[in-house]
């Protein structure tokens, strides 16, 4: 199983964080890892796992989409939640919310 989430850190950079376990000898008995992968604010990139696991596309382009870290070798990495017009990283605290929004009809 994996689990992602992604923050930002005392000093400035974004980090990524991997949280993988694994259920073999039942589920009293889990075997947990955590690795987490820091990235500079201004030009975030951390290598792609979603050759290892598949299932980390989501969150890979949630990531890009909120905090903006570049994922190379990411197959699909695009806005995932915001449009693609969206200027900014909403989740990063230097963000400035716009004055206005642009309200498209859902179509």
């Amino acid at each position: 199983m994996l689990r992602w989430n992604c923050s930002p850190t005392p000093g400035g950079s974004l980090a990524s964080v991997y949280h993988l376990t694994r259920i073999q000898y039942g589920i009293d008995n889990p075997e947990e890892v955590c690795i987490k992968v820091f990235a500079q604010k201004d030009n975030p990139r951390i290598p792609s796992v979603f050759w290892i696991w598949r299932s980390a596309d989501f969150q890979e382009r949630e990531s890009y989409d909120m905090v903006g870290i570049s994922y190379d070798n990411h197959p699909r990495l695009k806005r995932i939640l915001m449009p693609e017009s969206w200027i900014g990283w909403p989740l990063r605290k230097d963000y400035i919310t716009p004055n206005f929004y642009e309200i498209q009809a859902a179509h």
